[in-house]
């Protein structure tokens, strides 16, 4: 990596795009894209009309995230959400509704697989860049609505941060309810990693207290829930839950495979679950670490087992998500530290409820 001090930069170059930039354009199926790129080496995609989530992601060339057949698919409100699925980097769910399809019982409403904020498009779109002291920020915000006459006014106010020279994107998010009655709130961030990051040797190290499998199926691969083999024909997918510690009110999870390493790290005031979905099933090896205030288990499922969370009127949370990449056995051994001190000085995150 060169020099990116801004006194070495300004006596180079008067456009700091050459170093860092974003360009928006539109796909041939006429979905908005945004391109990100960072002379750390870390390059990306985002999706506007996609809840302005991040399509494909590359480090050095290196594909961070595995993608689906012809995606990146425009929102169709009267598809599946499997096959609406791009894969991506991120895939954020809810508002009102992460897990499987499900039937709500006084009413009969029917809530989608993941809920509805995936195809929901994000408007009022900014860029901007500045020295901050010696160092160039730019940040990229957006606004995404989910709402319905006499139902919910959700507004989800997203910001990405990049630092020139830093292989790093910060995500920060403000979820308001601007109605005048309480509604059910369940947000997931659905971070997928593919091939190479993950492959067979790839270690998952995270800082908890404890791990629950989701089933029988999973708990058969419970001895094994840290390690990640080959892939394999018709492999079923197995779901881990952790219940994480944290320290300074983070805590983080790393991907590692000997070559590079990928730390997720997040604030879990109002994020205290963590799913690991594992998934080495052949052409579509994928495995997603996914921070989040509930369990992808619906709001049937969370309201029986007192999980079910409620964001009153007017009321306003902040989630803080933040990717870093290592290279190397000593940038690895570094991650590997952090995870470590929060593993050994943390403490278990008050609130989550594993049974029922």
């Amino acid at each position: 990596m060169f020099d990116c001090s801004r006194a070495v930069l300004e006596k180079h170059s008067i456009d700091v795009r050459q170093f860092i930039d974003c360009r928006a354009s539109l796909l041939a199926n006429g979905m908005r894209i945004i391109d990100v790129h960072n002379s750390s080496g870390l390059t990306f995609s985002l999706l506007p009309d996609r809840g302005l989530d991040i399509w494909m992601a590359h480090y050095r060339g290196m594909p961070l995230t595995w993608i689906s057949q012809a995606s990146p698919h425009p929102p169709d409100h009267g598809s599946s959400w499997l096959r609406q699925f791009n894969g991506g980097l991120l895939v954020t769910c809810g508002l009102q509704h992460a897990g499987a399809s499900e039937r709500d019982p006084p009413s009969g409403e029917e809530r989608g697989m993941h809920g509805r904020y995936t195809r929901l498009p994000a408007e009022i779109l900014r860029h901007e860049g500045c020295w901050e002291e010696e160092s160039y920020v730019l940040e990229l915000s957006g606004r995404v609505a989910q709402s319905a006459l006499f139902g919910e006014q959700l507004r989800l106010e997203r910001t990405y941060r990049i630092v020139l020279g830093e292989p790093v994107i910060e995500i920060h998010d403000v979820v308001s309810n601007l109605a005048d009655v309480a509604t059910p709130f369940m947000l997931l961030y659905h971070f997928n990693f593919g091939y190479p990051l993950v492959r067979d040797g790839t270690r998952l190290d995270v800082a908890a207290a404890s791990s629950h499998p989701r089933d029988e199926t999973a708990g058969a691969g419970y001895a094994d829930w840290e390690r990640y083999g080959s892939s394999r024909p018709q492999y079923e997918e197995q779901v881990f839950y952790h219940h994480v510690l944290e320290r300074d009110g983070r805590s983080n999870a790393l991907l590692s495979n000997g070559t590079i390493g990928l730390m997720l790290t997040w604030d879990v005031v109002h994020a205290p679950y963590l799913t690991q979905w594992k998934n080495l099933r052949q052409g579509i090896y994928v495995s997603g670490l996914e921070p989040g205030n509930c369990l992808p288990e619906g709001q049937n499922a969370a309201r029986a087992a007192g999980r079910l969370v409620e964001l009153q009127p007017g009321e306003v949370q902040r989630f803080k998500n933040r990717i870093e990449l290592f290279e190397r056995p000593d940038g690895i051994a570094r991650a590997q530290a952090v995870v470590e001190e929060t593993r050994s000085l943390g403490r278990p995150v008050a609130g989550p409820r594993f049974g029922g």
